[in-house]
Formats: C-alpha cells, structure tokens, sequence
C-alpha cells in the first residue's frame, strides 16, 4: 500500500485544516500534524507559557504558524507548579501516593518553585476560532480546559490529549473522565498514539528507570466527531477530518469511510480513487 502520500497528495483535496496546539513545547520532536504544516495544509495557533519555549517557537516558525504565551485553563487565577523535569510542571500538585511508586518519578515531580498565573478559557481566545484539530498536553489540567472549551469542541473534528490511568498528580481526572465528557461533545475514543507503561518499584528492568513492564500509566488518546452519525458532520469537517486523520494517525480505513459519505452527498468519487492510489504502492 502507499502508505507514505499525504493526503492532499493522494486527493488534490483543496481542504485546509486549522491546530491548536496547548502545550506546544517542542521537547517532544515533531508534532503529529508535522506533514499538513510541512504541506502547506494547516495553520497552527499554539500556547506555550514558558518563554524560553516559546522563544524557540517562535524563532523556528514559518508564516502559517502563530504562537501565543497563554496558559489555558478555566479563566481563573492558579498556582503553576515547577517541577524538576520541566514535563511534569503542571497546575496541579505531583501526587505523592502514584509517583513514589515508580523510578525516577520523585526526583522528577519534586515541586522546585511555584507562581500564580493567570489563565484563559480557549473559548475566550478570537485566534481559536474554527479549530479542527486540538492536540493538548497541559499535565492533568486537560479536563478543566475541555470544559472551557465547548463552543471550540463544536467546531473540531479530532482531538488529541495525554490523558493518564492513574493519578500523577493530586485529584487528577483520569481517562475515563475525559472519556465521558468528551462523548457529551460529540466524540468518540479512536485508538491510542501511544500508551507508556513503567515499572513498578522495587522491580527494575535492567539498569533502565524508563522501562516498561505490567502498568500503563499514560497515553496520547485520539478522539474524532462522531463517524458513526456522519450526517452531523458538514462536508468540509468529512474531509478535514480525513486530511487529519490519515496524515496524522495513518487512520486509512476512516479515511475511506468519510470520503464515502462525501461522495454519497457531491456525487464525487474521493473514496474509491482515495482506495486506488493507496492500492498502487510507493
């Protein structure tokens, strides 16, 4: 199959795709919607706190790109929480009960320093408007900012959000939690990209704290609008959400199931020549 052609490649699909980034903090490598920007396909707008990120951001961005120092939350004023390892900062407490449990982990989510800051509901933020794609890594406050969210949420058609089995941080909501609210807005689960198991102390795997064994702790969870009520989807979000979906997440199978019901209602043929040209290899 050719699985390496982007879809915009693939459909000569005029669709353009619009990310919102919270978290942007490239300590990770590329991001997942990498190939849309590298395209030409998608204008991100992105929230990173730390300046020395945000810096970083902004001295590597191109002309589709905006990046903005807001902490996203609820609105409200919070204690942000500075820990060790730079990742673990978050507006909630490390939770000693989980952490102590697993290697590495007490170093890394000892709280260096605190500052209150103030925060913004994304609904309150003009630069969000007609997002498509939200990826967000906020350190457990994920929930709180979903939830201050719901006119943007009506408008996307994939999310994608750390989400954690259990609590790294003191009264943290879980992925069940994120699971049930957004399956209120109109989302389903899709699959995971990935999930991150550790070991639990005292056992070790070798001399490798960042082992795996038995426990799942957190994952990158992927959410997309409803696929099995195609009908409360417009046309451009079928198509948005399969540009997404198979650039991002290699989701060929979704993809060909919207590009079906986008042919069923223009009378085009995206599907079966979308399924052709997968068919043909590199």
């Amino acid at each position: 199959m050719n699985l390496a052609a982007s879809f915009h490649t693939i459909t000569a699909s005029p669709v353009r795709v619009k990310v919102v980034d919270v978290g942007a903090n490239p300590i990770d490598g590329d991001p997942p919607y990498a190939t849309l920007l590298r395209g030409g396909h998608a204008d991100i707008v992105g929230f990173e706190p730390n300046l020395e990120a945000l810096a970083k951001l902004n001295s590597q961005k191109g002309p589709t790109e905006t990046y903005l120092p807001y902490a996203v939350g609820d609105g409200g004023r919070h204690t942000l929480n500075f820990c060790q390892a730079p990742g673990m900062t978050s507006l909630l407490k490390p939770n000693p009960e989980v952490i102590n449990l697993f290697h590495g982990f007490p170093a890394w989510g000892t709280v260096v320093g605190t500052e209150e800051i103030d925060t913004r509901r994304l609904d309150d933020i003009p630069e969000t408007e007609g997002m498509d794609l939200l990826k967000i890594d906020v350190q457990g406050a994920e929930l709180m900012v979903f939830q201050n969210a719901t006119q943007r949420l009506a408008e996307a058609v994939v999310i994608q959000t750390e989400v954690e089995f259990l609590q790294m941080y003191v009264d943290q909501p879980l992925f069940g939690d994120v699971d049930c609210f957004l399956r209120s807005q109109g989302f389903v689960f899709h699959r995971f990209f990935p999930t991150v198991s550790r070991t639990i102390q005292p056992m070790l795997v070798g001399d490798n704290i960042y082992a795996g064994m038995s426990q799942i702790f957190w994952a990158d969870a992927i959410f997309v609008r409803d696929f099995t009520r195609p009908a409360l989807m417009s046309e451009r979000q079928l198509l948005a959400m399969a540009a997404i979906v198979h650039d991002c997440y290699q989701s060929f199978d979704l993809v060909l199931h919207l590009l079906l019901e986008y042919d069923r209602r223009t009378g085009n043929r995206m599907g079966p020549n979308y399924l052709a040209r997968l068919q043909q290899g590199p």
